[in-house]
């Protein structure tokens, strides 16, 4: 699930010109000629010096160079034209900072942008499920549900939800029947038109899930849940926060996350966050909250091999008892 974001920063330079330099430039990192794509993305450049997508694609073509010839010099030159590609698209729609990350420069926990993620998902909306569903066998969704119902006087109702990056609806289907109310985050508006189509929605909020959680009500939710939202994330201090604020005292959080074995948090090589038990006790710790379960689960597959995750559920220390 690594789909190549489509946006307005792509579309065009404004010059035909550079933007047929920049089509050769694609076409020559497709078929793994590096060296001609950097030549064709610096011609683009020549034409249309503040075409940001132009600037990001040197950088992948200089990156791809780096890999094959260990030359530092192509190094320098993937790091500065993927910081021409930041400084021109300041949101990050191009994922640059996560790219700097990745060979090197910046701070992992802030290298995925709400930008980035909205123009990623968009893009990747209308084939998103079938893909998700039938070729990498996910089924966070369920597996939620199933963690939830396994412990203790499991509700038959969930009460009101909230569903953390809610993506086309798959959760809503997982707790249909389940809830009084339910309203889905997401920060990709093709995402949301997707799940309206479900019709299993109270109500749908477009943008950053960590903004819209500190605009909901105190004590407002029963129940908080985010199937595979975490590993675009990274760090839960805020979230986990914003989540005890408005949980009810007999509520509870689940969610899942991929794997991290040594315990903390990392920014994988696959371009996704991987959280560690250590590190999910601690923020539960400085939230407020008990580990209720946490269940090893193959959340996806990937080029046919599972992907080691965990179902988290959480619950309020002060679980039953009436906040203050």
């Amino acid at each position: 699930m690594n789909p190549r974001a489509q946006t307005s920063l792509q579309n065009s330079s404004g010059d035909l010109l550079a933007d047929r330099r920049y089509a050769y430039a694609e076409a020559c990192l497709v078929e793994g000629d590096a060296q001609g794509a950097a030549e064709m993305a610096e011609q683009a450049l020549e034409i249309a010096p503040r075409y940001a997508a132009a600037w990001f694609l040197l950088g992948r073509a200089r990156e791809a160079r780096h890999l094959a010839t260990a030359d530092p010099g192509d190094h320098h030159a993937a790091l500065r034209a993927y910081g021409n590609a930041l400084d021109l698209d300041p949101h990050d729609e191009l994922g640059a900072r996560l790219r700097l990350v990745q060979i090197g420069q910046g701070d992992a926990l802030g290298s995925i942008s709400p930008a980035y993620i909205r123009a990623l998902f968009d893009g990747y909306a209308p084939r998103f499920e079938r893909h998700l569903v039938n070729d990498l066998l996910y089924r966070g969704p369920d597996l939620l549900v199933e963690a939830l119902d396994a412990l203790d006087a499991a509700p038959e109702s969930f009460g009101d939800v909230l569903d953390l990056g809610c993506g086309t609806g798959l959760m809503g289907e997982a707790l249909a029947g389940r809830t009084r109310t339910l309203t889905g985050i997401d920060v990709s508006p093709g995402m949301l038109a997707q799940a309206a189509r479900r019709k299993r929605y109270d109500r749908l909020v477009e943008g950053d899930l960590t903004r819209l959680l500190a605009e909901e009500p105190p004590d407002s939710a029963d129940l908080v849940v985010a199937a595979d939202v975490f590993i675009y994330v990274g760090g839960l201090t805020r979230v986990m926060a914003e989540t005890a604020r408005i949980l009810r005292p007999s509520g509870l959080v689940a969610f899942t996350v991929q794997w991290h074995s040594e315990g903390g948090l990392v920014l994988g090589a696959d371009a996704r966050y991987a959280h560690g038990e250590r590190y999910l006790r601690q923020v539960a710790d400085e939230a407020g909250f008990d580990l209720a379960s946490l269940e090893p689960a193959a959340i996806r597959r990937e080029r046919g091999i599972d992907v080691p995750g965990r179902v988290v559920v959480l619950r309020p220390r002060t679980y039953g008892t009436p906040k203050a």
